[in-house]
């Protein structure tokens, strides 16, 4: 951690209370009931969860649901956008269920007393990505096993309430003849030869295999692979 200054320990919510709310969230639908409750159980002050696979869409349409400040969500939308860009599908598959540490931007209007630091915890929903983001006090230390707890606690309550069914998933987003194309490549079948199973030009192979990258947020062909492995196109 950035700061290792003395501070209060938050109390910690026990695990037989946490299970009691999580029963109730499921008996209510209340998605904010059961993030509140997982961020308490961690010890954190403020929660963010966030659809990873729509970040680069326009407007703050990611967000699923949050306490933070407006403003603070505003700010760290930009970075959010960037930093998944940059990330490759093998980055992206192996941060599911570990925690990572980042800070927010400078200049951003952080809660009184919570530390510019934040933990991330990506976990998958079906085919949908999703991230559960955390502010904590300034010096206080995440527990590692209650961090691995909210993880996959955060997967089952999410799928429970359908948190990543809002929108369209990305396979609907890909026409057959993209499909097609990225069934192929996963074959590793050049533009050539797939020009010539499916007796269209080379040309037009490329533009439909760009179209796949460009939807599909990667950059490379082999990417393009990994993702649709991951989310089961091929």
């Amino acid at each position: 951690m950035a700061n290792f200054a003395s501070v209060v320990a938050p109390a910690l919510l026990p695990r037989d209370e946490l299970v009691r709310r999580l029963h109730g969230v499921a008996d209510t639908g209340r998605l904010q009931s059961g993030l509140r409750a997982l961020t308490d159980y961690v010890g954190a002050s403020h929660y963010l969860l966030a659809r990873c696979d729509l970040i680069q869409e326009s407007g703050l349409d990611f967000i699923v649901s949050s306490d933070w400040p407006f403003d603070l969500v505003r700010d760290i939308a930009n970075d959010l956008v960037s930093t998944y860009a940059r990330s490759t599908e093998l980055e992206k598959c192996m941060q599911v269920f570990q925690p990572n540490f980042a800070l927010l931007p400078e200049g951003a209007d952080v809660p009184e007393g919570a530390s510019r630091q934040y933990c991330s915890l990506t976990f998958n929903v079906g085919r949908s990505r999703l991230a559960l983001m955390f502010l904590f006090g300034e010096g206080f230390i995440l527990s590692p096993e209650r961090l691995r707890d909210v993880g996959l606690l955060a997967g089952y309550i999410a799928s429970f309430l359908r948190c990543g069914g809002a929108k369209v998933d990305r396979d609907f987003e890909l026409t057959d003849r993209e499909l097609e194309c990225l069934f192929w490549i996963a074959e590793g079948k050049t533009s050539d030869e797939i020009a010539m199973i499916l007796g269209i030009s080379r040309n037009t192979i490329n533009n439909y295999i760009t179209s796949v990258m460009r939807k599909t947020a990667t950059k490379t062909r082999s990417e393009a692979i990994a993702f649709a492995v991951r989310n089961n196109l091929v």
